[in-house]
């Protein structure tokens, strides 16, 4: 097994995932498997219990892992299913370690940071990094590991240390580190200045990690004279330092590395120059061109309470980004703040209130994603209610689902009182109830959570053939709540149609409005399973019934035409998104590659933004 090791130095968001994840594209390109460990010093066990707010959308993997959004990228770029120990947190270290002290593994030793936290660390490394991803079986032949957080950070000392010793275990040849730094411009001299990666280096060389790459984030390539200066001082030969300049789109990433002859000089410190080929990607390089050009644009209106943090939704982003270059379409968001739908809005903020309403009328197709918390729902229930009412494609997902049907049961039914007993626990109509399962004293991996399998008892209906008339699916879940089996058949009789159930059949997993061009709701998180260029069944549907041009999928079970898209295969496809109004805007071009109007933006941790630093990194595949 070769190790790569990713780090970052000098400032946090200059973009280590997508390095790591293009790094890992770049060597299956070479012919060689390739698994992904991400390190997050964090004290949490895993991201399950953590505000969006705080670290962006929690990324749920088939397994029923809640990791962190970077485990996202991975999959995405690398199109492997990871498993919840891809995601190493302090917290599970220190948790499995003290569950060995109660048993008394460690004969009565003082248990310390060092060996028994570090040991631990390796340990985990060397076991995940065995377990085959990709469906083909034996451990990859090289495992990409990328540490959270930048060089220096307290908490994260404790793994700087477990992978000192472990590179010297595995031996020269076996580890590459890659150093992710800054190279700033200052704009009063237009000099690119070497000074902060050389103190960068200098603090990763001090704890004993020395790099045999360094790759510079800039805003454009590194000057000759600048390369030089970077060899001289920190101890890396000149063609083992790599530019990550600003690039119209992050599908331009792995194409710059392999420019760059990257693959060579990692395949070099790890002795696979005889094993591997030149790396082969016409297919990434066709789409990542058919992304830069396309022009015509499809709105679609996110309705959320997230919308100030578009990390939030990332994986919604990315489904929908490779849904519309499937479609030949320039995605355009419109960020819609459910809470300045409703009617309270309209009293206080007049000119906010009509300028949500505004956005979401002017959108091609509207979207609810998941959700926790009263907040905003009723504006969900209104953007629910004006797509089923105005023949507007409509997509629910978890809680968008929910909703939907809490409108219909309210405007169709006529219970005006019809609502989940998460937002009101005393409704006389509870269209969605609390799982059985379910713990309301824990928080923290309690949920319905990771793949289960839906059957369509509806075979000829809209999601069955987008997903190729296939008589079930497996599709990843996170959700506590679930709609109320009691009520189905009250629903049905009035014309909403459950086309998809757990294998119980108790449990509902897809609603469709057959009266409408496309009004889908689904229980489960289907955008944690979209890739470029295999595009999500039912964000392939959203789209192409925004686009109204629905029935070609129809007829084709799903698949994309090669006469109306290229580079794609299997069925699937590939996107784009910008921010042009609302309260912050991108620096330099478009959020995680998605044009946006409204209130979205990034997170100030470097997802999507320009970082003061004149680097804009723009999200993730």
């Amino acid at each position: 097994m070769k190790y790569i090791l990713v780090t970052g130095g000098v400032v946090s968001g200059l973009g280590k995932g997508v390095t790591a994840s293009s790094i890992g594209l770049l060597l299956i390109a070479c012919g060689l498997r390739v698994t992904s460990i991400k390190i997050d010093p964090y004290l949490n066990t895993d991201a399950g219990t953590m505000s969006p707010f705080e670290h962006g959308e929690v990324f749920v993997l088939d397994d029923g892992g809640e990791v962190d959004l970077d485990l996202g990228n991975y999959e995405r770029f690398l199109d492997v299913k990871l498993t919840r120990d891809n995601n190493i947190t302090t917290g599970k270290i220190y948790q499995s370690v003290l569950e060995k002290e109660r048993k008394g593994d460690y004969l009565g030793k003082t248990v310390q940071v060092v060996p028994h936290i570090t040991d631990a660390i390796q340990e985990w490394i060397e076991r995940v990094a065995k377990i085959p991803v990709d469906g083909q079986e034996g451990p990859a032949d090289v495992c990409v590991i990328e540490l959270g957080g930048t060089i220096g950070d307290i908490e994260s000392m404790p793994f700087i240390e477990a992978l000192v010793q472990f590179s010297y275990r595995v031996g020269p040849g076996n580890f590459c580190l890659i150093h992710v730094s800054l190279v700033p411009v200052l704009n009063v001299v237009g000099e690119q200045k070497t000074k902060p990666t050389q103190h960068s280096v200098r603090g990763l060389r001090g704890m004993g990690l020395t790099p045999n790459i360094l790759a510079c984030r800039s805003t454009k390539a590194l000057d000759e004279n600048v390369k030089g200066k970077l060899a001289q001082f920190c101890h890396v030969p000149a063609e083992n330092i790599v530019t990550l300049y600003d690039v119209p789109n992050i599908w331009h990433i792995p194409l710059l590395l392999r420019n760059q002859k990257a693959h060579e000089a990692i395949l070099k410190e790890l002795n696979l120059l005889g094993v591997a080929r030149e790396p082969a990607l016409k297919e990434w390089t066709v789409r990542t061109k058919l992304y830069d050009t396309l022009q015509k644009p499809v709105r679609i209106a996110m309705v959320g309470k997230y919308t100030g943090l578009s990390d939030a939704y990332l994986s919604v982003l990315k489904a929908l980004l490779h849904a519309s270059v499937a479609c030949h379409r320039k995605l355009v968001v419109d960020w819609v703040a459910a809470g300045e739908l409703e009617d309270i809005t309209a009293k206080e903020a007049p000119d906010v209130y009509k300028a949500a309403w505004d956005l979401l009328k002017g959108a091609d197709g509207v979207l609810v994603p998941g959700g926790f918390g009263d907040r905003g729902v009723q504006g969900k229930i209104l953007a629910a209610k004006y797509a089923r009412e105005n023949n507007v494609p409509y997509l629910g997902i978890c809680l968008g689902m929910q909703i939907a049907v809490i409108e219909f049961a309210r405007s169709v039914l006529g219970l005006h009182d019809a609502d989940s007993t998460e937002f009101n626990a005393e409704t006389t109509n509870p269209c969605v109830i609390f799982m059985p399962e379910g713990s309301k004293t824990h928080m923290g991996g309690t949920m319905r959570l990771g793949s289960r399998r839906t059957h369509f008892n509806v075979p000829d209906c809209i999601s069955a053939k987008l997903y190729g008339n296939v008589g079930f699916v497996d599709e990843r879940h996170r959700h506590r709540y679930e709609v109320n089996p009691n009520m189905i058949s009250q629903l049905e009789n009035a014309g909403l149609s459950f086309v998809g159930k757990d294998e119980t059949g108790q449990r509902m997993e897809i609603i469709e409005l057959p009266s409408h061009p496309y009004f889908v709701g689904v229980q489960f998180h289907p955008e944690f399973k979209s890739r470029p260029g295999k595009p999500s069944a039912l964000f392939l549907g959203l789209i192409a019934a925004a686009c109204k041009n629905l029935e070609p999928f129809l007829h084709d079970n799903g698949h994309v035409r090669k006469s109306v898209t290229n580079g794609m295969s299997n069925g699937h496809s590939m996107v784009k998104t910008h921010i042009n109004g609302g309260t912050i805007k991108s620096s330099n071009g478009p959020v995680h590659g998605v044009y946006s109007n409204g209130h979205g933006h990034s997170n100030g941790n470097g997802h999507g933004h320009s970082n003061g630093n004149g680097v804009h990194l723009e999200g993730s595949c």
